[in-house]
C-alpha cells in the first residue's frame, strides 16, 4: 500500500482542533490559578494547597498533551514531504509514529479529564459541607 500526500493531511483538521482545545484548557487553568491567588484566605489554606497541587499536575499533563500533539503535526508534515519525494518506506514509518504521538496525546487527555473531574468533586463536597453547616 502506498501512502498518498492526502493521507497525513487528513489529520490536520483534527490536530488543529485538539491543540485549540488543549490551549483553552491551559488558559482556563491559568485563570483559575490567578483567581485562587487573588482570593487567598488563611482559613482555607489546606483546601487551597490541594487545589494548587491538582492544578500543577493538570498543567503538567496539558503541556505534554501539547508536546505530543505538536509532534504529531510535525511528523505529518515531514511525512507529506517524504511522500512528495517518493520515499514511501520512510513516509510510512514516520506516519505510524505520528499516529502513536496522537494516541499518546489522547491518552494523556483522558488522564487530565479524570483528574479535573476528581478536583471538581472535592470542591463540590466542600461546598455542600459549608452549605449544610458541617465545617
Amino acid at each position: 500500500m502506498d501512502l498518498t500526500i492526502q493521507t497525513p493531511a487528513l489529520l490536520f483538521p483534527a490536530l488543529s482542533l485538539l491543540l485549540l482545545a488543549y490551549t483553552n484548557k491551559f488558559l482556563a487553568i491559568a485563570n483559575l490559578i490567578r483567581k485562587l491567588v487573588s482570593d487567598f484566605d488563611e482559613s482555607s489554606k489546606v483546601m487551597l494547597l490541594q487545589q494548587i497541587h491538582s492544578l500543577r499536575r493538570r498543567l503538567w499533563l496539558i503541556r505534554w498533551m501539547q508536546v505530543f500533539g505538536v509532534g504529531s503535526i510535525l511528523l505529518c508534515v515531514i511525512t507529506m514531504f517524504l511522500v512528495y519525494e517518493g520515499w514511501q518506506m520512510w513516509a510510512k514509518i514516520l506516519f505510524a509514529f505520528s499516529l502513536l504521538l496522537m494516541m499518546t496525546s489522547l491518552v494523556i487527555t483522558l488522564m487530565e479529564i479524570f483528574l479535573s473531574a476528581g478536583a471538581l468533586r472535592v470542591l463540590m463536597r466542600e461546598f455542600e459541607d459549608r452549605v449544610l453547616g458541617k465545617s
